[in-house]
């Protein structure tokens, strides 16, 4: 018989798919690699054991095989029963020469299995899937709440039956120029991944997405494309989520829906008057006369040159000029007289 899967869930073999359920919840529990931190490597052996065989025995097809022809059968040294069917999810048929197809029993990652039961993969801190009592996807938990009781207030029916888990979002960085943020762009994306066909096979496919990119759109905008991620069994997909990030011009920075230049200018421009010349984003060209003294903290603004308005984009924020004005490293004694003529004291 090899492993005994029933002796290790503690359950004897007429035990039905609830004592099978309530068996593993408790044990599974108990003896998680997190709630073990000074154990460890002996928790994930048992752990490892306690999902392998609620895999196995709630599942009809493995445990008639198992039943029948015990570890050694149901990992493919025996051929199984007739009347096993066709394949479960983590099994695989193969032909091998001219004999009978051989049932090989592949056993799920421990982890994926607790997830599925539970609805996130460690109570420290997992995510939470839908229908499985959680409220909110980022719920944390302490050690002093990981009891064999911590889901009793959920009632077993939805913690032990919450169906396909929602797959974590994957969050991929869309680097965009300033000039891309200020007149909109579409930018299209190729992304692999794999899809399943009807009886639950998946291959790899390339499909290519279409972003397009709102004029006045900011650094940390979310673009959702539900669902992308790769289909697998008992797994809602994961949505795939683009994250707007904004790369660094050589011109302007951003400031909210303003855009801020800084110009360099000597102190002779400074006093006596100055004319910026600047180039929007969008080609144009500027003329921007200052007759005012510019000193070190002073700012021109030009209304309505800056971002546009993601919500109305005919609406744009301001351009700010800022100055850096260059003094000289010294003045000869006539340079000195003339300006205190100048300008006096």
């Amino acid at each position: 018989m090899g492993v005994d899967y029933y002796k290790i869930l503690q359950v004897d073999k007429n035990a039905t798919e609830d004592d099978l359920k309530k068996a593993y919840r408790k044990l599974a529990m108990k003896w998680h690699p997190d709630k073990n931190p000074n154990n460890k490597k002996d928790a994930e052996a048992k752990f490892k054991q306690i999902s392998e065989a609620y895999e196995v025995l709630s599942d009809p097809q493995k445990r008639a095989i198992y039943d029948q022809y015990g570890e050694e059968g149901l990992k493919g040294q025996m051929p199984p029963p007739d009347a096993a069917g066709g394949p479960g999810g983590g099994a695989t048929f193969f032909q091998t020469g001219d004999g009978p197809n051989v049932f090989r029993f592949n056993p799920r990652n421990a982890n994926d299995i607790f997830a599925e039961f539970f609805g996130f993969s460690s109570p420290f801190g997992g995510m939470g899937g839908p229908g499985s009592g959680m409220r909110g996807g980022n719920t944390r938990f302490s050690s002093s709440m990981f009891g064999d009781d911590i889901f009793s207030s959920f009632g077993d029916s939805r913690s032990m039956n919450s169906g396909p888990r929602k797959a974590p979002p994957i969050e991929q960085r869309l680097p965009c120029s300033l000039e891309e943020l200020y007149k909109g762009a579409t930018k299209k994306m190729k992304i692999s991944r794999e899809i399943a066909d009807a009886s639950g096979k998946t291959l790899p496919v390339e499909e290519i997405l279409t972003i397009d990119i709102k004029p006045g759109w900011k650094k940390g905008t979310k673009i959702t494309f539900p669902e992308k991620g790769n289909e697998q069994p008992n797994v809602i997909p994961a949505d795939l989520v683009f994250i707007i990030d904004e790369k660094p011009h050589g011109v302007f920075t951003r400031e909210g829906n303003d855009l801020v230049v800084t110009q360099k200018i000597s102190l002779a421009e400074a006093l006596t008057g100055y004319t910026a010349h600047i180039t929007t984003l969008d080609g144009r060209r500027l003329t921007i006369p200052i007759n005012n003294v510019i000193h070190p903290e002073y700012e021109e603004v030009v209304a309505r040159e800056g971002m546009p308005m993601p919500k109305d984009p005919s609406r744009k924020g301001n351009l700010r000029i800022k100055f850096k004005i260059k003094f000289p490293t010294r003045l000869t004694a006539e340079q000195k007289s003339g300006i205190k003529k100048l300008i006096g004291p």
